[in-house]
């Protein structure tokens, strides 16, 4: 038999097993999401356009989920890299968080290279 051997998680980068494992393992993370969910490798995004408060609640909903899912998968996610962008003219008062931390506000954010902003 053999013997227990120490092991570290995760992945090397640059590797292709890795990101096809990891795909597999948040295959679920999008069940019972009702705004749209967009992946990309490591990056997230919780997409929702909002014309009433329901649509502000659906986002919070979601975000709950979220957390819920990664703490029942032993996962994390940076918090400090989660950001809210608004885009329109209406609704930038509204605060989402993530567990109990609030969410940043930010006019501009990068996505797949592209600059995006309000």
């Amino acid at each position: 038999m053999s013997k227990w051997r120490p092991v570290t998680s995760g992945v090397p980068r640059g590797s292709v097993l890795g990101p096809v494992l990891f795909n597999i393992f948040i295959n679920d993370l999008d069940s019972g999401i009702k705004c749209t969910i967009r992946k990309f490798a490591n990056d997230k995004r919780l997409c929702s356009v909002i014309d009433i408060l329901k649509g502000r609640d659906a986002i919070q909903r979601d975000l709950n989920r979220l957390e819920r899912w990664t703490c029942a998968n032993l996962m994390k996610i940076s918090k400090v890299r989660c950001k809210v962008l608004h885009m329109g003219w209406g609704y930038r008062k509204y605060k989402y968080r993530m567990g109990r931390e609030w969410i940043e506000k930010s006019p501009e954010e990068k996505d797949l290279g592209m600059l995006v902003d309000e």
